[in-house]
């Protein structure tokens, strides 16, 4: 069981993340969550010998415990959660953080404060999502190879336009949350929209390295909450450890000729 390096139960329940093994992914965003609050949980697809076979079987497999049925990685699994005291899986990022905020400390204790955090992230998976398709525009089935003319257009237009959008947008959240003081986006401690949105500008920074460098300087607050965020002692502990996985071919790939020239 993965086992961050600051432990802190904070409940009964026991947490199983199911997502593909050997890429950060969209279950990385559930992996920051558990680590950064020091909770354990148990990384199926990685820890398990047929990690694989089990994360696609149990996320697709038909109902079990009066949980629908499933769609696709990730999913969270959580013992005793569901109907009379039967596991529960849940499935979609947003909605597994949404489970986890309160139980892992990391939501605001005000509804308001919750609603930000949700919507905060929401918007930093929406840039997730867009990344990825610099590389697969046509068709996620298709190789890049057979798409790379296409992948050339997107890329440029991602750089240019949706980048800097999104990324004002986050400098905005920062300013405007002033007891966050430039460090968190929403109210006065680490939530988990600070580490959503840190993990889209670390594989930005991946797949765009060109990019994202050029961009520093115009958006210094969003690269000094990055370089915050990073330097959290149980993040850093994680980004160092080999439960952290390597970027390679998951949401961001780095392919030399979609960055700046």
């Amino acid at each position: 069981m993965a086992q961050p390096a600051t432990k802190r139960q904070k409940t009964e329940e026991t947490y199983e993340l199911l997502y593909w093994p050997g890429v950060p992914g969209r279950g990385e965003f559930v992996r920051l969550a558990f680590e950064v609050s020091g909770t354990p949980y148990k990384d199926v697809g990685n820890e398990e010998k047929d990690g694989a076979s089990i994360v696609i079987n149990t996320v697709t497999s038909d109902t079990k415990d009066g949980n629908p049925p499933g769609f696709a990685p990730p999913a969270l699994r959580v013992s005793g959660a569901g109907r009379d005291g039967k596991s529960l899986l849940i499935h979609q990022t947003p909605n597994i953080l949404l489970f986890l905020g309160s139980r892992l400390d990391l939501v605001p204790e005000d509804e308001p404060g919750r609603l930000w955090v949700n919507e905060i992230t929401q918007t930093a998976l929406d840039l997730n999502n867009e990344a990825h398709d610099t590389h697969h525009p046509v068709a996620t089935s298709a190789y890049y190879e057979d798409q790379k003319d296409e992948a050339l257009k997107k890329a440029k237009d991602f750089r240019e336009n949706r980048i800097p959008k999104f990324f004002k947008y986050f400098e905005k959240a920062l300013e405007g949350n002033k007891e966050g003081q430039g460090k968190f986006l929403v109210g006065d401690q680490l939530t988990y929209a600070d580490t959503t949105v840190f993990h889209v500008i670390d594989g930005l920074m991946f797949a765009f390295p060109k990019e994202l460098e050029a961009r520093k300087k115009e958006f210094p607050a969003l690269v000094g909450f990055y370089e915050g965020v990073k330097s959290n002692e149980a993040i850093k502990n994680y980004l160092n450890s080999d439960r952290r996985q390597a970027y390679s071919l998951g949401i961001f790939r780095h392919y030399p000729e979609l960055d700046r020239e």
